[in-house]
């Protein structure tokens, strides 16, 4: 089946990780999950930048040298990963000495092709990015992109020949522009992308010297240098996989020939194989210019596709230390559970674009879809089996088939090609968008349209009755492998319930054969609603079966003055033509309704208040 090559970028450890770590982390693990399931050798990387000016400065205001402060940061990493039930196969350190060695060996390799050369330079320095500016980038004395004060910089640096790939990464970029691979996603990233080499591509500045920054990988050619700290991070996705590491050195079934080039001794031809990079969107011009045109220079192959996702703000507002608003995803898995956290990130905002956390959104996810949604649904099921078939899985007679129920088994069957296709696309809320609708929400039309209680008065309803719950089981059961990338636990948890006994062969889970006969093991509810008659603040999740307080009375509110905007704000309205795809009514609202529409360039999903009674 090929190989599938997943990496997050490798995350800066000046600071403690916040939610747009997890989010990356998390999407990376559900793509590792999913393909694992579909028989690809799947290899996960992720990992921490340990170089740079930033921990530089961190480490000196801390007191304590460099890699002893990293030392102190990486656990944080490794830590929140294994809570999140993040599967990866390799975690990197850019202070490994395997990937010093490498990166040494990368620019020896281009120096000796003379393209890497010796040049002094003025420019515009952001401490923050790391990075020189031109004068025609810098605004106001700003850098460009994170809007923080620059500085005036003269020194002779070393240069990478960037500038002489820009026609040949044009032209590549275009031609891998459509979907199903396309090379840059979604597309507007890939467009933003062709508008930044609208412009002259300046040659890479890949060296500091020791007299500023001493932390980082000295270079081979001149130690008076250490190299710059995106030359030096972007090597990790080949560094891994031990890139120029001599044959003897290095596992046959981990080799860069294996996952980067699928090349083998055995079979020398290409397979079948992917690389994906997950990025921010904030370093989509990093991976996809700097990281490309490195390639080109080694003779290497570009990856299959590189993914640029929005950013989170929090109740409206951007996430800053200054404001502290900064998210820690221990807090919010302590309060609400690991894999509620999972699915609230991807279940709320199309991969690709912005998304707003707050914890009201997050508890009416958990319980609208979860408590109400798969957690109703697992808990009517199995206490209807326990009620009506001794608490096992009844056998089948499909002699006793109504429409009703081919119908129901043929509308579950579609859900294997629409779920695959959209997780292989990264649409990861569409896919929970289609488990929910073709599995939990079928089932219960399903079960009001059979009542197995009506069936159950009757003795000669018994097989109508238990090819019913067997049939409900089933759905359960192939819900499994949809739902299990995104909520590993939850959906081993409901494997257990059903008598299964999941198990792992290496990585990929196994969920054991569905029978009739299996005795179902009912468990406390899967995701318990949380009390929101109080301020969130604090919720806890409560029984199910717990009467809620009753709702104090509200005091009278003055009526809001009609919402009117001024026509300087009508004018920064952009109005678009869009196409319709798909349309359905809001649950418990009169004019509400969901679209799906396509702008031409990316999908979106919005609501509009145009229904009608």
């Amino acid at each position: 089946m090929g190989t599938f090559y997943i990496t997050t970028p490798i995350y800066y450890v000046n600071d403690v990780p916040h939610i747009g770590h997890a989010y990356t982390t998390i999407a990376a693990d559900v793509l590792a999950r999913h393909f694992r399931q579909r028989d690809r050798d799947v290899f996960f990387l992720t990992g921490v930048d340990e170089h740079g000016q930033k921990v530089q400065q961190a480490a000196a205001k801390a007191g304590i040298d460099p890699q002893t402060y990293c030392n102190n940061m990486v656990p944080q990493f490794q830590s929140l990963w294994n809570r999140l039930n993040v599967s990866n196969d390799e975690f990197i350190r850019t202070t490994h000495p395997q990937h010093k060695a490498i990166v040494q060996s990368t620019l020896q390799n281009l120096s000796d092709k003379k393209l890497i050369y010796s040049a002094p330079y003025t420019g515009w320095y952001c401490t923050f990015d790391e990075r020189f500016w031109t004068e025609k980038d810098v605004v106001e004395g700003l850098c460009p992109d994170c809007k923080r004060p620059v500085e005036r910089l003269s020194e002779t640096n070393y240069f990478f020949k960037m500038g002489q790939y820009k026609k040949q990464l044009e032209r590549y970029i275009t031609e891998h522009y459509n979907p199903p691979d396309p090379f840059i996603g979604p597309q507007s990233r890939c467009n933003e992308v062709l508008g930044f080499l609208k412009k002259p591509l300046e040659d890479l500045s890949i060296s500091r010297p020791k007299s500023r920054l001493s932390w980082g990988i000295e270079l081979p050619f001149d130690p008076s240098y250490v190299t710059y700290v995106w030359f030096d991070a972007l090597m990790n996705y080949v560094s891994a996989l031990r890139y120029l590491t001599p044959e003897s050195k290095q596992d046959p079934e981990r080799s860069f020939n294996h996952y980067w080039t699928s090349k083998t001794p055995q079979s020398p031809a290409l397979r079948e194989h992917t690389v994906v990079h997950l990025v921010g969107k904030d370093i989509l011009t990093t991976h996809a210019v700097y990281w490309s045109t490195m390639l080109m220079a080694l003779e290497l192959p570009l990856p299959t596709t590189i993914y640029a996702h929005g950013w989170w703000t929090v109740n409206g507002e951007k996430m800053s230390k200054s404001r502290s608003n900064v998210v820690d995803p221990n807090t919010i898995i302590e309060k609400f559970g690991v894999d509620a956290f999972r699915y609230f990130l991807l279940r709320e905002v199309p991969f690709g674009q912005d998304g707003d956390f707050s914890e009201k959104a997050l508890i009416n996810r958990i319980n609208s879809d979860l408590a109400d949604g798969l957690g109703n649904l697992v808990s009517r099921t199995l206490t209807m089996i326990e009620r009506y078939a001794d608490n096992k899985i009844p056998a089948l007679d499909e002699s006793v088939y109504t429409p009703v129920d081919k119908k129901f088994m043929g509308d579950i069957g579609t859900l294997s090609a629409t779920a695959w296709h959209h997780i292989g696309q990264l649409k990861f809320n569409l896919a929970l968008e289609a488990i929910w609708e073709i599995i939990i929400q079928k089932c219960d039309q399903y079960i009001e349209q059979s009542a197995p209680w009506k069936l159950a008065k009757k003795s000669e309803d018994k097989a109508q009755l238990h090819a019913v719950l067997h049939n409900l089981a089933f759905a359960i059961y192939f819900l499994l492998p949809f739902l299990y990338p995104f909520m590993p636990h939850t959906a081993e948890n409901i494997a257990r319930q059903l008598g299964l006994r999941p198990k792992f062969i290496g990585k990929k889970i196994v969920w054991g054969k569905f029978a009739a006969g299996l005795e179902i093991t009912k468990g406390q509810p899967l995701f318990p609603r949380i009390e929101t008659t109080t301020s969130t603040k604090g919720a806890k999740p409560v029984n199910q079966d717990t009467p809620a307080s009753p709702s104090p009375t509200p005091a009278p509110v003055p009526a809001a003055a009609p919402a009117q905007i001024t026509i300087e704000d009508f004018q920064k309205i952009q109005l678009k033509v869009a196409k319709v795809l798909a349309a359905e009514r809001v649950p418990k609202s009169e004019k509400l309704i969901k679209l799906q529409v396509d702008l031409g360039t990316e999908q979106r999903q919005v609501v509009a208040g145009i229904g009608k009674k």
